[in-house]
């Protein structure tokens, strides 16, 4: 069997338990944006030095799995979507307290580009926030959703943030966007 079946030609694609819909529907869209996140994730690790940031990027991928696939399985299909349960989101919760608890980590506004790596992580970022944005946009439509899925991405987008900072961080990089002589209000770093 190929992978060119050509059944997607006139801008159909097959869903979860067989059902067609196009490809620019908004379920389509959703899971689609987070398969480039994880994309976008997996060149970071590619290239990411630190040993633990890539494991836990390795596990974030595997769950990212689960969210395209929990996205992509409408409710009158056969096959039941994988849970994405409070779990996934503590864990992610857990990372953002950890790496927080690191003492000297940036808590304001970063310049992306300091370190390639970190570069890296701030590209799969802004992925993750366009990806959350669509899934919100289906939510909105409508569409059924396991509300872990929009708490999930929005938790990741923080982690995101944070691997990048450490990244910086264990290189001695400073990446604060404002300099000691503009002490305006700190704002959600992970925007």
């Amino acid at each position: 069997m190929s992978i060119a079946t050509k059944r997607g030609d006139g801008g159909q694609t097959g869903l979860a338990g067989g059902i067609r819909v196009s490809k620019a529907d908004l379920r389509v869209e959703s899971y689609g944006s987070i398969d480039e996140l994880n994309t976008h994730l997996g060149f970071a690790r590619s290239i990411c030095q630190d040993k633990e940031i890539a494991a836990w990027t390795e596990d974030i991928q595997r769950t990212l799995f689960r969210v395209g696939s929990a996205l992509a399985t409408p409710p009158e299909s056969k096959k039941k979507p994988p849970a994405i349960s409070t779990e996934d989101v503590d864990k992610l919760t857990d990372l953002v307290h950890r790496i927080e608890a690191t003492e000297g980590i940036l808590g304001d506004w970063s310049l992306p580009g300091g370190h390639a790596e970190s570069a890296a992580y701030e590209m799969a970022r802004t992925v993750c926030r366009r990806a959350e944005r669509c899934a919100v946009r289906f939510v909105e439509s409508g569409a059924s959703v396991q509300p872990e899925v929009l708490a999930y991405l929005n938790r990741l987008s923080d982690v995101i943030w944070l691997f990048g900072r450490l990244i910086e961080h264990n290189a001695g990089i400073d990446s604060r966007l404002r300099d000691g002589s503009n002490t305006g209000p700190k704002f959600s770093r992970a925007w």
